[in-house]
């Protein structure tokens, strides 16, 4: 019975050297404020969960190239805060008929971008979380994929053709449109067989 008791205290010893060392922040004042509100109004669990998403947001933005305040780098892009009206503006200023084409470009760009940055295949069906999730941290609205199907729930770009466009670019795969308003719906289109023709 003793030996058992060692022994588990000899495991619990060993996780104990492996765990995380304990950090010690000074907040100002106004920091400080912030946060309690940010918790007292229900947005915030608390501080350790605070500050892991911080830093979780920070790791999937890649925001490791700060100038300064306005401007920053993910990888190879630079990235800017942008208000979804002017961005809507400028696509209504654009023929319908031109907003797939323009998407696809958008999704190209974003696809040189992400390989660039993250190192991985966008093309690769398997990467496609990781990347869904930089879309979600930049703003790009809520990926998920369903069989066959992309979710996309609140989308940044509120027109299906271009966002389809988007996706298709940046995935390397065709889409159907499923549903045209917020939340899309895009069927992913089955590749002809190769051996079949």
């Amino acid at each position: 019975m003793q030996e058992e008791k060692a022994k588990r205290l000899e495991e619990i010893m060993a996780k104990n050297g492996q765990s995380a060392k304990r950090t010690t922040i000074i907040l100002d004042k106004e920091e400080r404020e912030f946060i309690d509100s940010l918790i007292r109004e229900g947005k915030e669990p608390g501080i350790k969960p605070l500050i892991s998403k911080m830093l979780d947001v920070y790791r999937s933005m890649m925001i490791y190239d700060w100038r300064f305040p306005g401007e920053y780098y993910c990888g190879i892009s630079r990235v800017a805060f942008v208000n979804v009206e002017l961005v809507n503006i400028l696509i209504h200023q654009i023929p319908v008929e031109k907003w797939r084409g323009i998407g696809r470009s958008m999704g190209e760009a974003a696809k040189v971008s992400v390989e660039a940055t993250i190192g991985i295949q966008t093309s690769t069906s398997d990467s496609w979380p990781d990347i869904f999730k930089r879309l979600r941290v930049q703003g790009f609205g809520d990926f998920y994929l369903k069989d066959k199907y992309i979710l996309v729930k609140a989308p940044f770009i509120n027109e299906a053709e271009i966002a389809a466009g988007f996706i298709e670019g940046l995935l390397g795969i065709e889409l159907n449109v499923k549903t045209a308003t917020p939340p899309f719906v895009f069927e992913i289109k089955e590749k002809p067989d190769a051996t079949s023709k």
